[in-house]
């Protein structure tokens, strides 16, 4: 009975767990990492073909995104999340991939050109996404999920982002029963369309992310829809674009609510029909996902207007970008317009397009409303540097920067806190994770020293044993060296096909003899012909 924690520890993304329960080899998110590294995560503990099960907490690249390579390198298991974590994870695995081939595709043309440089292979393909999608197994929020012996489930909603959830994970080994809640991201509260972070009341162990756990957001609830009024009209003024780097799921359905209030009341004084693009396939996609969870996940104010037959994220004015040309068009149309695309940090995607069109005109407005990661574009366009580098060419900074402040999916150091007392009780431990260095610290301190927990920040490679409630084995941090490549080979997608193997081979002990022996001549033969 032992949990280890692998990625997004003293750091916000990469979010990874690893159960070891009855039996069962078991991970609670498999994310990417985004932005600069600022610690070595340790590997896996098991072979990827190993892995029995994933349960995952939502939807969000950093808590999903290497969900597909678990497929390359051999997992056969079953992912269970929410219904709508479902629905979006089989749109943004696939956009994950797509992004992934089109940038090996990008470095390959690139080493032609330059001898020396290495081809490169994708992080995994659209067959691998497509081959994950398949093993998903989705579930109803509130309903306790059988998944094997000695192990149950059940999903809460966090109000992070449509389908979110906190998971409860109830263990019983060898007479021992254990209850261990991994919070995810706590969402904040009041936020438009999704419901606020229900809270839960038992756990002997709590494992919660920090990410705004130094910081709070304004006491009274930011007047949204007029500070984005107010960059509308003064950019509109000065005859130039807004271009809002979003996430494409969660955020720029958020903002297409605030734009039809401001469309429909014609609150930007003199621009009263400006356009709305939305230029991401993924966006629209999600977006239509987000119109069929209506019922299920959205609050009540949203509720109130779709009761009155309006959609709340939809309006006259909005246009959907689906196509490369369609894409390209946007920036030879004149017109003072609302550009909306993905990503939010601006790392890849058709954002950076923009960007290159818009940065250097002195009218424009480069509009943030999401956190930036540290090491990210988004970052340093927020810290004010002057100049950037896009496709290659070097960009000067004209622009206005500004952000959209207290719009957070996340949760402040009160709602954390919040969450966390709702507990009846206090956990035999609290494991502090998904924050940066420095605020996993403080908010562990502040835990421990102003509400009385038991609370531990762990670095990758930290094991514990949930039985004894002792910290088997305390990592230390190992700060990143070297920047990683983030590709893979053919020979490693080759070595992982033979852990696959190898776990095949595992599974089938106690099989009949016959079968056996037919497999193993199977093997000797394939390695026949290979053995050169």
């Amino acid at each position: 009975m032992k949990l280890t924690f692998v990625g997004a520890a003293h750091e916000v993304t990469g979010s990874c767990h690893y159960l070891n329960v009855c039996g069962k080899h078991i991970l609670v998110d498999f994310g990417m990492e985004q932005g600069a590294d600022t610690f070595e995560n340790v590997p896996l503990p098991v072979d990827e073909a190993q892995v029995d099960y994933v349960f995952l907490t939502h939807a969000h690249v950093d808590h999903s995104g290497m969900l597909p390579l678990l497929y390359a390198r051999g997992f056969r298991g079953q992912i269970f999340m929410t219904d709508a974590t479902a629905d979006l994870c089989s749109i943004m695995l696939r956009d994950c991939a797509h992004i992934q081939m089109n940038e090996a595709e990008w470095k390959n043309r690139k080493a032609k050109r330059h001898a020396g440089i290495d081809v490169v292979e994708p992080i995994y393909t659209m067959e691998d996404a497509d081959g994950i999608i398949k093993r998903i197994v989705p579930c109803h929020y509130d309903k306790i999920v059988e998944v094997c012996d000695g192990v149950k489930i059940r999903f809460t909603d966090i109000g992070h982002l449509l389908g979110s959830s906190s998971i409860e994970v109830w263990v019983s080994e060898n007479g021992i029963d254990k209850k261990l809640v991994f919070s995810g991201d706590i969402g904040n509260y009041n936020q438009p369309l999704i419901k606020d972070p229900q809270k839960t009341e038992e756990a002997d162990y709590v494992i919660m992310e920090s990410t705004y756990g130094d910081r709070l957001h304004s006491a009274q609830r930011p007047d949204y829809i007029r500070e984005f009024t107010k960059v509308l009209k003064e950019t509109f003024d000065r005859g130039g674009n807004v271009v809002i780097p979003s996430f494409a799921v969660g955020r720029t359905q958020e903002l297409l609510y605030f734009l039809r209030k401001i469309k429909t009341e014609k609150l930007v004084e003199g621009h009263p029909d400006f356009p709305v693009y939305v230029d991401s396939p993924l966006a629209v996609e999600a977006t239509g996902i987000f119109q069929k969870n209506i019922y299920n996940c959205f609050d009540e104010e949203a509720m109130e207007i779709v009761k009155k037959g309006i959609n709340p994220i939809s309006f006259p004015g909005l246009c959907l970008s689906i196509t490369s040309d369609e894409s390209k068009a946007i920036n030879f149309d004149d017109t003072p317009k609302v550009i909306i695309s993905a990503s939010g940090m601006c790392e890849a995607g058709r954002i950076r397009h923009h960007l290159k069109h818009n940065l250097w005109r002195p009218e424009c407005t480069i509009l943030f409303v999401g956190y930036q990661a540290t090491g990210t574009l988004g970052r340093v366009l927020v810290e004010g540097v002057d100049q950037v580098k896009l496709f290659g060419e070097p960009i000067g900074v004209k622009a206005q920067i500004r952000k959209l402040e207290g719009l957070s999916g996340h949760a402040d150091k009160n709602g954390l806190l919040d969450w966390i007392n709702g507990f009846k009780q206090k956990p035999a431990r609290v494991f502090v994770v998904h924050g940066e260095d420095s605020v996993c610290e403080s908010f562990r301190n502040c835990l421990e020293k102003e509400y009385g927990f038991s609370a531990y920040a762990p670095y990758s490679g930290t094991r514990v044993d949930l039985a004894t409630n002792i910290i088997e084995y305390a990592a230390s941090p190992i700060p990143v060296t070297k920047k990683h490549k983030h590709v893979s080979d053919v020979f490693a997608r080759l070595v992982a096909a033979g852990q696959r193997l190898m776990a095949v081979i595992q599974r089938n002990e106690g099989g009949a003899n016959k079968d056996l022996a037919k497999f193993a001549d199977q093997i000797n033969s394939l390695c026949d012909k290979w053995d050169r």
